[in-house]
């Protein structure tokens, strides 16, 4: 089983065929996900708030990613595996970034690396993806920009800063972005960037005229019913089937049922 490429994810999206991506944290579900014929998976800084508990994903250090990535690859063996940089490991210098990008891919056994951010990347993006660590882009909301955008809000609403983000876009390509992440913007503007692009568009609230599409995984499963945001489908509701295999068992355990006879090993 071959693992999926990026010049494989690049013609995906010029057959017009749709690019499926999802988070992923961990062996178990890397291994699920790939048995599902997923295209991508991202191990994402979002793991601060669905793993970690936190309240966004600033917390996140190099180190975890690393971690988390290397659990992912052992997992899997067809899906493109796309690493985040963490907020704090690329924004201070060029040559943060560089290391971090380059120690990403080195011990973290992904295919690629992720970061936030338009015109003040574009140095990291040219510099890593010349030194072989090829680059996803990512604009709109950036959640590492949460608190400097005033929290989870729809971006390029205006005409003005809808131009800037396509100009963003295409300079991120031309930096040698290999794909781009598109978060909550107007549908409108979405397609309009992925028609103007040569690159694939990954589009998470960013309406169905990019090229593929991410959701988180636990959001997708429905593993947290406080979150509700508007582009969010939630295919199944485990949370509930969490709590009524767990509730079982207690209830088993306490009334001596498990383990019963066909539980136990007899000598």
């Amino acid at each position: 089983m071959k693992r999926k490429s990026i010049t494989k994810i690049q013609a995906m999206r010029h057959r017009g065929e749709p690019i499926v991506m999802l988070t992923c944290y961990d062996a178990t579900f890397a291994r699920l996900l790939d048995e599902s014929d997923v295209d991508m998976l991202l191990v994402g800084d979002s793991l601060g708030m669905v793993i970690q508990g936190h309240e966004h994903t600033l917390p996140v250090t190099l180190d975890e990613m690393i971690y988390h990535c290397r659990a992912v690859a052992r997992g899997s063996r067809r899906a493109h595996i796309v690493g985040d940089l963490p907020f704090g490991s690329y924004q201070a210098s060029y040559d943060d970034a560089m290391r971090a990008g380059i120690r990403l891919m080195k011990e973290g056994g992904v295919q690629s690396i992720k970061l936030e951010g338009g015109r003040r990347v574009l140095k990291s993006v040219r510099g890593l993806t010349e030194a072989g660590v090829p680059v996803m882009g990512h604009l709109g909301l950036t959640p590492q920009s949460v608190h400097q955008l005033g929290g989870y809000k729809m971006q390029g609403r205006s005409a003005d800063s809808a131009d800037l983000l396509l100009e963003e876009a295409l300079a991120l390509q031309e930096a040698g972005a290999y794909s781009l992440v598109l978060e909550s913007v107007p549908a409108p503007l979405a397609t309009r960037v992925s028609q103007a692009l040569d690159i694939p568009t990954i589009g998470i609230g960013a309406g169905a005229g990019c090229d593929g599409q991410v959701l988180v995984l636990y959001d997708l499963l429905g593993l947290d019913e406080r979150f509700h945001p508007s582009f969010l489908k939630k295919y199944r509701n485990f949370s509930e089937e969490v709590r009524g295999a767990v509730s079982s068992y207690s209830e088993e355990v306490r009334q001596r049922v498990f383990p019963g006879r066909s539980h136990s090993h007899q000598g």
